[in-house]
């Protein structure tokens, strides 16, 4: 069982009070999530064609979605034309069966693995582990949680939940030698060393993509640590993985939709390496792999084409929409369970693990609407939560208690003067349960109170002030 998998047997209750208790993950989140938030302000404001680009972005999406199985046959007969072997999943466990058989067939011992969060979503790592691979992450964030054990906590930064005082002490654990210094830069160096051994020595280098070009056959990645070029180039076998929803029609698209990412993701105009993989090695060049295969992964996105949730394959993986996120920011990403954390996985970890186990996401939203102010390709992700909550009504998949409460609400509510009047005792009820202006609190609503104080109500109804405001200014000459 992945770690996701595991934390999905706790409830989302119980990890986001716990998340919601430990201070030190609560820095973490707000050293990472704070600077990106502002880079990327500072990003946008600088790029004035910005909201021109999205609306391109999201054109580009939606007619990729439109004419999915076009783009995908083009790309495997390109990129067959190139050398490369294509592979077909049809779900996760397909995935990992097609992935560990050419690693077995390949007779390897050691894989070196680029960041892909597709990777994660497949449970490739414990597979890669059950076949008696070794598997070394290389990006830096992802070697910090494969030295804890843990699952990346944030699609961009993996290891977003740890402070550096707490990698320093990783490090001097795992590290031979340890670092001379808790610094970043001598910390860089000390996994720098550790792992140059490891891309040199690896029989199959494992990569996501975040394009796939159609018209080419290529595969890009996108990085800013030049280890993804480490993992694919000097091994004699490549393995791409990626969901089929990444297709592009053209290299020209897929430039578009860099200008967004990088944008959005870190706040930068592009990253350090963007590479385009195009087949293995052929005579004459002075490096790649002998053989490079692309698992191309369904799991659930086929189905997505054809109900509410189309939307969400627009998706580029910017995580701006976490770093964004009230709800994130104050519980991080392993709160949620599942592979993909924040708004975007509170939509995608239903379509993965059922909505029964994750019907909590979609109510934790706040539905302030900031993940669709800032997402590059227009999601509008409070609708596809709201979509969610619908689901699970209709599914009676709600609580008891909370059926009958919205029962109750809802004979108020069809009924104004009972409504109204239920309202004002209502608000001087709650009055009596605050002290110094706050609520600490409150009879049938712990949830609110247990991490947070409301203010204590003025003892009159929205409805009753607005009503008094308009008394007055018909009062006035």
């Amino acid at each position: 069982m992945s770690a996701p998998e595991a934390s999905v047997q706790v409830s989302f209750k119980n990890r986001a009070k716990t998340a919601l208790a430990d201070r030190t993950l609560k820095i973490a989140i707000d050293r990472t999530t704070g600077t990106a938030e502002a880079k990327r302000a500072v990003a946008v404001a600088a790029f004035p064609e910005f909201q021109d680009a999205r609306a391109r972005g999201r054109a580009i999406k939606d007619h990729v979605i439109a004419y999915l199985d076009h783009y995908l046959e083009q790309f495997e007969r390109n990129a067959t034309a190139s050398g490369a072997k294509v592979h077909w999943a049809s779900d996760d466990a397909e995935a990992r069966a097609i992935i560990t058989r050419i690693c077995l067939d390949a007779k390897a011992r050691l894989v070196t693995r680029s960041k892909s969060m597709l990777g994660e979503e497949i449970g490739l790592p414990h597979a890669l582990a059950d076949a008696g691979i070794e598997r070394v992450e290389t990006d830096l964030a992802e070697h910090i949680i494969q030295l804890a054990g843990e699952a990346p906590s944030h699609i961009v930064w993996p290891a977003m939940h740890r402070t550096r005082e707490q990698v320093a002490e990783l490090f001097k654990i795992a590290h031979h030698p340890p670092p001379a210094a808790d610094d970043p830069a001598t910390m860089v160096q000390s996994a720098r060393r550790e792992l140059r051994a490891k891309f040199l020595g690896a029989d199959i280098g494992i990569s996501g993509s975040n394009f796939l070009v159609a018209d080419t056959g290529a595969t890009c990645t996108v990085t800013n640590e030049g280890n993804a070029e480490l993992t694919t180039t000097p091994p004699r076998i490549h393995i791409v993985t990626a969901g089929i929803e990444k297709i592009v029609p053209t290299t020209a698209h897929a430039l578009s939709l860099l200008r967004l990412l990088v944008r959005s993701a870190t706040g930068g105009e592009l990253t350090q390496y963007t590479t385009f993989h195009c087949g293995p090695k052929r005579p004459g060049d002075a490096d790649g792999p002998e053989e490079m295969h692309i698992v191309l992964v369904d799991n659930g996105r086929t189905r997505m084409l054809a109900n509410e949730f189309r939307e969400m394959l627009r998706c580029i993986r910017c995580g701006a929409c976490m770093n964004h996120c009230v709800v994130y920011r104050q519980i991080g990403g392993h709160a949620y369970g599942g592979t993909y954390p924040g708004p975007m996985g509170s939509v995608l970890t239903p379509v993965l693990n059922g909505l029964a186990g994750s019907r909590d996401l979609p109510n934790a939203c706040t539905m302030n609407g900031r993940c669709a102010e800032v997402c590059p390709v227009e999601i509008p992700i409070p609708t596809l939560l709201r979509a969610w909550r619908i689901r699970s009504w209709r599914e009676r998949l709600e609580p008891g208690s909370l059926r009958a409460g919205i029962g109750v609400w809802a004979v108020l509510a069809r009924r104004p003067g009972l409504y109204r009047l239920a309202s004002r005792i209502g608000v001087r009820a709650i009055r009596l349960f605050g002290k110094g202006g706050w609520i600490t609190r409150l009879p049938l609503a712990g949830g609110w109170t247990a991490h947070r104080d409301l203010p204590r109500p003025t003892g009159r109804t929205f409805m009753d002030q607005y009503r008094a405001q308009q008394a007055d200014k018909g009062d006035r000459p």
